[in-house]
């Protein structure tokens, strides 16, 4: 994989009807889905482009069209989100969207997205000052739960149990300074039952879930939660496709949060990591992504749910 990080992986052992088609992934290094996507569309007779996002450049006045479609799949959000700005504008499809992806990442902006369109998430409080920002945890009560407006794998999360902890961290925000911690992101907690759920949704289909088990209060599986299968009934499908609806639609996570006898929205995730979650649900994941993004690459008409 050289030349700006650019390799054209050509179809020699496969048989079959060739799309002819060109299928370019944004990524900054090949994780174990990364090589999973790829494959999933070589072998459906689709040719793949790898895309450095650490080593390609690109002129706007001289556009690259060379991909049917673009899969943005990125660990940097903000190259991801530039290079798929970019690719836009010169009429490249992506996977996902750029304005999907700028929603999701962005937790205001995907509580925003989800308030209007009347999804069910954790209440929630954003002030701009520790003055303002300790009236807002008292107004929802104590615990609640202090977010960084971007960020993944349940990195620098907090529990604030009462106004002396809550006094601590908003004084240390203000201190440190900075664009990331001059708004104050606030969630009423949940009093999750030892898990929360994970449903991937492609397209217009929730393809599967999973239960994410952990005694810790995060449950991300980058903090050591373990998963198993989560059945899908007409309460979880609706909630996650109205879910990512409300984003714009694409290849989606939505994490949902089980609040005594009703489920809650509390992200979607426009870059979705599902290595452990293949095997325990049974459903072939890049497989599905790789069928969505043919068919947004033939300029089919992509259903988002609802």
């Amino acid at each position: 994989m050289t030349l700006l990080g650019l390799c054209w992986l050509r179809r020699k052992k496969w048989t079959g009807v060739s799309d002819q088609m060109l299928i370019g992934v944004l990524c900054s290094r090949m994780r174990v889905e990364e090589k999973l996507l790829r494959d999933a569309l070589v072998q459906r007779g689709i040719d793949v482009e790898i895309v450095d996002d650490r080593e390609v450049t690109f002129t706007l006045a001289h556009p690259t069209r060379r991909w049917d479609a673009v899969l943005e799949r990125s660990i940097s959000q903000t190259r991801g989100l530039a290079i798929t700005r970019v690719l836009e504008s010169w009429g490249v499809p992506t996977v996902n969207r750029h304005a999907v992806a700028a929603t999701c990442a962005s937790k205001l902006d995907t509580s925003a997205a989800l308030e209007a369109a009347g999804i069910p998430t954790p209440e929630t409080a954003v002030a701009f000052t520790p003055d303002a920002a300790l009236r807002a945890a008292e107004d929802l009560g104590y615990p609640v739960v202090l977010k960084p407006l971007t960020g993944s794998w349940g990195r620098l999360l907090a529990k604030i149990n009462d106004r002396d902890a809550a006094e601590a961290l908003f004084e240390h925000k203000a201190v440190l300074g900075g664009p990331d911690h001059s708004v104050f992101y606030l969630q009423r907690h949940v009093e999750k039952p030892g898990r929360d759920i994970r449903a991937f949704v492609v397209g217009d289909e929730v393809i599967c879930a999973i239960y994410r088990d952990s005694e810790h209060w995060v449950t991300n599986t980058a903090r050591g939660a373990t998963t198993h299968n989560c059945p899908i009934d007409g309460t979880l499908r609706q909630l996650s496709l109205h879910a990512a609806a409300a984003v714009g639609g694409g290849v989606l996570a939505v994490d949902l949060l089980e609040d005594r006898d009703r489920l809650l929205v509390s992200e979607v995730n426009a870059t979705m990591e599902f290595k452990n979650s293949i095997d325990v649900t049974g459903v072939d994941i890049p497989g599905r992504v790789a069928d969505h993004v043919r068919e947004v690459a033939r300029g089919a008409p992509i259903a988002v749910g609802g």
